[in-house]
């Protein structure tokens, strides 16, 4: 059993000790090495196209990056499932779109907004994911394991 003091001796170094690998993590952590966020490929566009995706509450169903709602399918490695021909033609449908039986509003979206939510899901696919790079929705049929 230890006594008061080597007990307060223990607490001190070891709150020292961890307290300095804390600071040590975080400064590892904030370095340009280790950035992961994809920020130097932000363009107009990428912005055009972030802008787009909030003003018509495109949350409200879908999930980037595991944020959103679970209404409609999670879009975050979308241009690899389907492409970006699949994408354009889905925004830019003037009659309202219907698979599996969840309806989605028709945007009509211009060529240039189309393009612009495109590069936005570009530069979201970027994004380093810590190896977790297929991203199932909670919604989807076939679970992959």
């Amino acid at each position: 059993m230890l006594s008061k003091k080597q007990a307060r001796a223990f607490f001190l170094g070891g709150t020292l000790v961890t307290f300095l690998i804390f600071i040590g993590l975080t400064i590892y952590s904030f370095s340009k090495d280790q950035d992961q966020t994809n920020y130097g490929a932000i363009t107009e566009q990428v912005v055009r196209g972030k802008d787009l995706w909030e003003a018509n509450n495109c949350m409200g169903c879908h999930t980037i990056l595991g944020e959103g709602a679970y209404y409609a399918p999670e879009l975050t490695k979308v241009l690899d499932r389907r492409g970006p021909g699949y994408v354009k033609a889905v925004l830019m449908s003037p009659i309202p779109w219907e698979p599996n039986g969840r309806k989605m509003v028709a945007y009509n979206f211009s060529e240039d907004e189309a393009a612009d939510l495109i590069a936005f899901f570009d530069w979201i696919d970027d994004i380093d994911l810590n190896g977790f790079e297929t991203v199932v929705s909670p919604l989807a049929k076939d679970k992959k394991k």
